[in-house]
């Protein structure tokens, strides 16, 4: 009989933070993050990181554990977090999952080994370089070869997913179809009841997101950018490309290019808006699309609610 858990998700600004408090408040809980950017250390406003008086003296997990520039993966998350998960229940209480991000909620109830136990540096820099000799389509056709279905799967430009594909195959044998395969045959590590959030009128999160957003424009989300790129936290790096954040850096380096072009004392008062004015509407439309793809996520077990407390 496997262990039970509760898992709680649903889009961003659906509730999961003060749902999953609630729960582990009621039910002698712990809260387990499956929130994909909430794991880097130093993004806090962006990634609505839950404050010390939301979590309420409820412990969370899985927060702030790795440094934004590091190239975090999926299945370093469903070890750490099963290791968490593990603990809690051994400590007879209740492991509460709040997040949005399915691949990692999903991996972490079946229990997913991978395959990036074996990665090798050297072999993945040579496919790499390969693909950039023969092209996308050259280093797909021979993953075609050996593994037909996960190159149907793929595009030619997805150039990561191409080398990882032909890495594993290489180094095991095995293709990456044939290894997923076997893991799916796999129990589900954890019993999950899952409760996924949404709302009956997708306009009333559509305003909650837009408010949410400018809570955090007026908490320091553009100063919370420059300062992380003042540290030296890559631009292009996995957690800089997430939603709020790519939108950010992206105003924050156009307003250094104008004000190096065109020194303040040279425009008229008004004449360059900050960047918060010219990056808010673009998180705010990013935020939206990327919703719409979360939900169709959500939506294999949602629990509808009508409305919310106007509070995000």
């Amino acid at each position: 009989m496997q262990p039970k858990l509760v898992v709680i998700t649903g889009p961003t600004a659906s509730g999961k933070t003060a749902l999953g408090v609630a729960l582990a408040q009621r039910l002698g809980g712990e809260v387990v993050s499956a929130d994909s950017m909430q794991i880097y250390r130093g993004m806090d406003i962006g990634t609505a990181k839950p404050t010390p008086e939301e979590m309420q003296g409820v412990p969370h997990h899985m927060i702030d554990i790795a440094d934004p520039a590091e190239n975090y993966s999926v299945s370093r998350y469903a070890a750490q977090a099963a290791a968490c998960v593990d603990d809690i229940l051994a400590r007879g209480k209740l492991p509460i999952v709040v997040g949005g991000t399915g691949l990692y909620i999903d991996s972490l109830i079946a229990g997913r080994t991978f395959a990036d136990g074996t990665a090798d540096t050297a072999l993945r820099q040579e496919l790499s370089e390969r693909y950039d000799e023969i092209g996308g389509e050259g280093l797909l056709g021979e993953l075609r070869k050996v593994d037909p279905e996960r190159a149907a799967r793929l595009h030619p430009a997805d150039k990561k997913r191409i080398v990882r594909a032909m890495e594993v195959y290489i180094l095991t044998g095995k293709t990456i179809t044939q290894h997923d395969a076997e893991t799916r045959a796999v129990p589900p590590r954890y019993d999950a009841a899952k409760i996924a959030l949404d709302f009956a009128v997708r306009q009333d999160l559509y305003d909650r997101i837009d408010r949410r957003v400018d809570i955090m424009v007026q908490q320091g989300l553009f100063d919370e950018v420059r300062a992380l790129l003042a540290a030296g936290v890559p631009a292009d790096c996995t957690a800089m490309q997430a939603i709020g954040y790519k939108e950010a850096v992206a105003a924050v380096q156009g307003e250094h290019r104008r004000r190096t072009l065109w020194p303040p004392s040279s425009s008229p008062p008004g004449a360059m808006p900050s960047a918060s004015s010219r990056g808010c509407g673009a998180i705010k439309t990013c935020s939206g699309s990327g919703t719409k793809k979360r939900r169709s996520w959500t939506g294999r077990a949602a629990f509808r609610r009508n409305s919310y407390p106007a509070a995000v």
